[in-house]
């Protein structure tokens, strides 16, 4: 898992080069389409709820997930004309993704793929494929398969006409997924933040609009590779209820952007769960949820739109290191295969 950490800034100018040239054909397939509707699971499907956000907030069209059972368990027939489906899986072969897509298609839908299988039955089943460049990754938990995956939706976000949204800023990724995992490691702060959730069965992990899906990512890992009951949510879901949860014996782990509008009530969050007594850690969030936090790992300068795929890393790089220092290896975890199909 953590050679893997480390290849992805290499992986994602390799993405980068191979999808932004396909813009234009992305964007010619998506012109009367006016709704986009993500179909994955897993860190799939945390992906592609920054898929989601990137598109509403930046692009102006409505995108939601897709619910996979209505497809292939209740088989309803659903009007999806002027739809844009987008299905995401790592490896391709997940058959419950397959035939959610076919559905969709037969269902009056467009069909993209995102997927690191070449030739694989998704990336054979959409119209166009997004092929990404992660090469094999052998861990279990998706580390440069889930950043290559935000790299490819952030060019179909660009491609649907996301404002604001600078290729440029994108081409920056990778130097900056380089920069964080250099700067997270000299930071001190791994030791202090592994150390106490090394003790806890539980921990809130919390994030709000861009980077909610990293804060669900962030969840999935500690739960997959450190066996930790890991709670993701927006945290205006977290103030309505479930930060009764958050005590000295339940910390916070808070996940932002160092700029945009979710990062002040972040902050304040982060203010609130302290004062009670109880532990915050902040990942990214610029010096604003740093001094607001026990403990923080340093997040990467980038624009908030972008900063998904380099905010996830400071949270596999502790995930990596709170496994080991378990005694659980991280590239194995218990009950689980690298490909997941479901029903």
């Amino acid at each position: 898992m953590r050679a893997e950490i480390g290849e992805q800034p290499a992986a994602l100018r390799a993405t980068l080069d191979a999808l932004l040239p396909r813009m234009p054909e992305i964007g010619l397939l998506a012109q009367e389409t006016r709704h986009v509707l993500f179909i994955a699971r897993g860190s799939s499907d945390n992906a592609a709820v920054y898929g989601s956000y990137l598109i509403q907030t930046h692009a102006g069209r409505l995108a939601t997930l897709a619910s996979p059972s209505v497809a292939t368990t209740y088989k309803k027939r659903l009007d999806l004309s002027g739809v844009l489906a987008v299905a995401i899986s790592q490896s391709g072969k997940t058959e419950e993704i397959v035939e959610s897509l076919d559905w969709a298609a037969d269902c009056g839908a467009r069909t993209i793929a995102v997927t690191n299988g070449e030739g694989s039955p998704l990336a054979e089943a959409a119209q166009i494929a997004l092929v990404t460049k992660a090469g094999t990754e052998v861990a279990v938990p998706a580390t440069k398969t889930y950043t290559t995956q935000l790299a490819a939706l952030a060019v179909l976000g660009i491609a649907l006409g996301a404002e604001g949204a600078d290729v440029a800023d994108l081409r920056r990724a990778p130097d900056e997924v380089e920069r964080v995992i250099a700067a997270t490691e000299e930071s001190g702060a791994l030791g202090p933040i592994v150390e106490g959730l090394a003790g806890v069965k539980g921990v809130v992990v919390s994030g709000r609009g861009i980077a909610y899906g990293t804060a669900l990512e962030l969840a999935l890992k500690l739960k997959e590779a450190c066996y930790l009951h890991a709670m993701g949510l927006s945290y205006a879901d977290l103030l309505h209820g479930p930060i009764a949860v958050v005590d000295d014996e339940t910390p916070a782990v808070l996940v932002a952007a160092d700029s945009g509008p979710t990062l002040p009530g972040t902050v304040a969050l982060a203010e609130r769960v302290v004062a009670a007594g109880a532990r915050a850690y902040g990942v990214g969030g610029g010096r604003a949820l740093s001094d607001a936090t026990s403990c923080a790992l340093p997040g990467p300068n980038l624009p908030e739109w972008v900063s998904p795929l380099a905010l996830i890393v400071p949270g596999q790089l502790l995930t990596e290191a709170l496994a080991r220092g378990l005694g659980i290896d991280p590239d194995v975890p218990r009950g689980l295969d690298k490909v997941t199909q479901t029903d």
